[in-house]
């Protein structure tokens, strides 16, 4: 029988709830059926695999290894994934370097079937790694499939810890910039339209970074990424999610929703 994860309520209240429950719900999850089944074979086999085409020649591994980087639809495209793994992102003109979308470079890095003659797949801890990673966004899948902000807001830490773990400053900002859940908690929390992703991309970065400077006392993406910050991201992110869906409200409505949340909940 598969867990499915309990969110009683929706917007920032609901968000607290899950908050407060995430370490029993997640344990429930991970071992429920089809979790665990999943992730004992990934763990039994993984470790034989020397290539991205072994990879690929397993279904039920590669569907594991593009769970927990979030990229389950790609299951399908084994041609592509296999390019981004094979070419590795030492080399900056490697496929997966050149693609918006940084979780391509992840699971690339992840793997390293391109940039070592031995990959990573043959580590001791490499298992855990990857079935630590796809437990979490596949429990964030499930709860994506009642509350999608809620979804976002569970990814924000770990995506976050990747994103400022190497680069400057403006490459951790592009970054977040082309990882698509991110980029929606970004923002939504920052208070920019939908059209946003329309303009210029060096315009982008820099509205970004003023909306942060002046929501967070600083643009730099480490800070943000502090406990403080990043709770108030995902809260910001939360309550402007729902006054949205209730029709919108105006930023000083957002402003007081904060206090009296701040009041009731800590």
């Amino acid at each position: 029988m598969n867990f499915k994860p309990v969110i009683p309520l929706s917007g920032y209240t609901g968000w607290r709830f899950l908050q407060r429950t995430l370490d029993t719900q997640q344990a429930a999850f991970a071992n429920s059926a089809s979790v665990a089944r999943a992730t004992d074979q990934f763990r039994e086999k993984i470790g034989e695999v020397r290539s991205a085409a072994d990879l690929m020649a397993d279904r039920d591994m590669l569907q594991v290894a593009l769970g927990a980087f979030g990229l389950d639809d790609d299951i399908g495209n084994k041609y592509f994934i296999q390019k981004v793994l094979e070419e590795g992102t030492l080399d900056e003109d490697a496929l997966a370097n050149k693609l918006a979308d940084s979780r391509y470079a992840e699971l690339s890095e992840a793997f390293g079937f391109g940039d070592f003659d031995t990959p990573r797949t043959v580590l001791s801890t490499f298992a855990d790694e990857i079935i630590d990673r796809y437990e979490a966004r596949q429990f964030e899948r499930a709860v994506g499939d009642q509350d999608n902000a809620m979804r976002l807001a569970l990814n924000t830490g770990p995506a976050l810890a990747d994103i400022t773990a190497s680069g400057s400053n403006n490459a951790q900002w592009f970054s977040m910039m082309g990882n698509p859940a991110m980029r929606t908690v970004f923002e939504g929390a920052l208070g920019f339209p939908s059209s946003f992703g329309a303009i210029d991309l060096d315009q982008q970065l820099t509205d970004f970074k003023a909306r942060a400077q002046a929501t967070f006392g600083t643009d730099q993406m480490s800070e943000i990424a502090s406990d403080e910050s990043q709770e108030k991201l995902i809260r910001l992110y939360m309550l402007r999610s729902e006054t949205s869906s209730t029709g919108g409200f105006s930023s000083g409505s957002v402003a007081l929703s904060l206090l009296q949340s701040a009041g009731s909940l800590y």
